[in-house]
């Protein structure tokens, strides 16, 4: 094989005992009688351990042909194998490989004391080991798995970069590392405490009262970390990790589960800590808007998921995001996606005229003395519509979902009619041990068909995660499958809480994509609660706007026009959004700026053209 070009074995897809071993019988090179792919047990010795079961298969990339035969990549039932050729710009060493045909990481970011480092890329690119090699969980192994380099080969290859100074600390124990987990509503099967416990259990800097009044978790502080809710185990996690007194802050995905006021005091907050001495912070982060107002630089990371990954040198903020919406990296010189990301500046819908689905009543649910309570304004929801709702974290918008779907009763102002919802929870809990796919056929008897297969598989991308086990999958891909099972229902009102968390860039707007499509094509109704601004605008026709003092009341206006919703919204929040002049991508404001304090007083906190940005 040409030594730009890699061969993967996914070995969680890898099943010879379902397959007649097609890749082997039709591989050129065997038929010539050599051994280019081969079962593993007989490639390695016995008493030699090895990645895989012994009748997967090795991929020799001496001898493979490369991509423009694929024959092997064909043949496969299972869509297991991947020969791929890499950019003719790459350099050859990788910064870490994880084994024979296996994932491969290129390049790594640079941390810089005092500053915000941002990464942008998908998922399943490497982002992770990139930082689990800065955090030095992993040493990198610059490819050669089977004899791994010392730590002298490791700093002769990075001689002369930005990473020379960092490597070298990291090589002698002289980097401290404070890691906030990208799943937070895993920790309660780690900690198992209260919210102060956890928090001021780890606070080496003395900040812990600050931290937790400035983002919020006050009300939480004495509660046991598994009664917490996504947003606030979020900030939980992010409070404990900002207490430390680290060298190295590593914060992946800060704000799925948290409202844009909640966002904005997060990214503040980094920054102030970045800031405070020689601190270096790494932030993964798919919010866009929220990227730009926090990172001083960003490194754009591409390739091919689950098969290689390029993490690029350092780019400006602007730049880097603008960069890798067009899909196109200047100074790599480098396509990295045939499509650009469009962010269509648009006037906002003037909402849907289709006749009424469902007239609610005033509606009240309260959790107990001195607890939290809801009251909801009587409103309708149309037919073929999509009414997007937001507000602040713990104001009552999911307790709103679970009464319209019959899973919460109201104290007063009962529906009296009687809906088929389909409902996506917030927080995905499938926990079956099956099959994706035996999990979606459950769901719908068109499952597999041509417009199924058209309408919802291929819009979120589930190809190749049907044959995994669900229990197997990452957040992104339990919320794709989660969203794919709601729309796969018959239903009068399909309910999706938060689709966007966990999900990158690309996977959200292909995701906002295919509810909308659905929705205009089936001539269905559907409801969406999302923190994320963008994704709200284009989904939907109208907006209902919750309101109140988060853990303590919520109020649920009538669903309005998205320009008085939005405007209503951000102005509670007091944040404002501008348009990028480049790409129409929507930019949070800097509070007290020329534009913001222009925009809060013309009134327009979202739908400002980019022409005055």
């Amino acid at each position: 094989m040409a030594d730009d070009s890699i061969a993967v074995v996914d070995l969680d897809r890898c099943q010879p005992d379902r397959c007649n071993y097609e890749c082997v019988n039709f591989c050129p090179p065997n038929r010539t009688g050599k051994e280019c792919i081969v079962e593993r047990g007989d490639h390695y010795d016995e008493e030699e351990p090895y990645e895989g079961g012994p009748n997967q298969v090795f991929i020799s990339e001496e001898i493979c042909l490369g991509e423009s035969c694929g024959i092997c990549v064909e043949k496969c039932p299972f869509d297991a194998l991947e020969i791929i050729n890499l950019p003719q710009e790459l350099d050859e060493t990788p910064a870490h490989r994880y084994g024979d045909n296996a994932f491969a990481l290129y390049g790594l970011p640079a941390p810089q004391e005092g500053r915000v480092t941002g990464i942008l890329g998908p998922n399943g690119i490497g982002k992770t080991t990139a930082v689990r090699i800065l955090a030095g969980e992993i040493d990198p192994n610059l490819g050669r798995h089977a004899d791994p380099p010392s730590w002298d080969d490791v700093m002769d290859a990075y001689r002369g970069t930005e990473l020379q100074e960092y490597l070298a600390a990291l090589r002698d124990g002289d980097v401290t590392v404070a890691r906030k987990p990208q799943y937070v509503d895993k920790i309660p099967e780690t900690f198992s405490g209260n919210t102060r416990e956890l928090v001021e259990g780890v606070d080496e800097r003395g900040v812990a009262d600050d931290v937790i009044e400035r983002l919020g978790i006050a009300p939480v502080i004495d509660q046991d970390i598994d009664t917490l809710s996504g947003g606030e185990l979020q900030r939980v996690a992010l409070a404990a990790t900002l207490v430390r007194d680290a060298d190295f802050y590593f914060l992946d995905e800060v704000t799925p589960y948290l409202d844009i006021g909640q966002r904005v005091t997060a990214a503040r907050l980094i920054r102030e800590l970045a800031a405070d001495g020689d601190r270096s912070m790494l932030v993964v982060e798919h919010d866009l808007a929220v990227l730009d107002l926090l990172a001083d630089s960003i490194h754009v990371a591409y390739g091919q998921p689950s098969a290689f990954g390029v993490v690029t040198d350092p780019k400006s903020t602007k730049g880097g995001i603008n960069e890798y919406l067009t899909g196109y990296l200047d100074n790599e010189n480098m396509r990295i996606r045939q499509e650009a990301i469009q962010f269509e500046e648009h006037a906002p819908r003037t909402g849907s005229t289709g006749d009424t689905l469902v007239e609610y009543p005033d509606m009240s649910k309260s959790y107990g003395e001195g607890e939290f309570s809801l009251d909801v304004a009587a409103g309708e929801i149309r037919r073929n519509e999509v009414l997007g709702v937001v507000g602040p974290n713990g104001i009552g918008k999911s307790t709103f979902a679970k009464m319209l779907a019959g899973r919460l009763e109201p104290d007063s102002g009962a529906l009296g009619v009687a809906l088929d919802i389909s409902y996506k929870p917030q927080y995905i809990d499938i926990d079956q041990p099956m099959r994706v796919d035996a999990f979606l056929s459950s769901v719908t008897d068109d499952f597999g068909s041509s417009y199924w297969n058209t309408e919802i598989a291929q819009p979120l991308q589930l190809e190749r995660v049907m044959e995994q086990d669900i229990t197997d999958l990452s957040g992104g891909e339990r919320q794709r499958v989660a969203i794919a099972a709601c729309l796969s229902e018959d239903a009068d009102l399909y309910l999706l809480d938060e689709p966007s968390a966990h999900l990158d860039v690309e996977q959200r707007v292909l995701a906002t994509r295919a509810i909308r499509r659905y929705a205009e094509n089936n001539d269905a109704t559907a409801m969406v609660i999302d923190h994320d601004i963008y994704m709200i605008d284009l989904l939907a026709d109208r907006l209902q706007v919750f309101a109140g003092t988060p853990a303590e009341h919520g109020h649920a206006g009538q669903p309005v026009g998205m320009r008085e919703g939005m405007n209503e919204f951000l102005a509670n929040l007091g944040v404002t959004f501008r348009r990028d002049e480049r790409t129409g991508r929507p930019r949070i404001n800097k509070p007290g700026s020329q534009k913001d304090r222009e925009q809060k007083q013309a009134g327009e906190y979202y739908y400002a053209s980019a022409d005055n940005a």
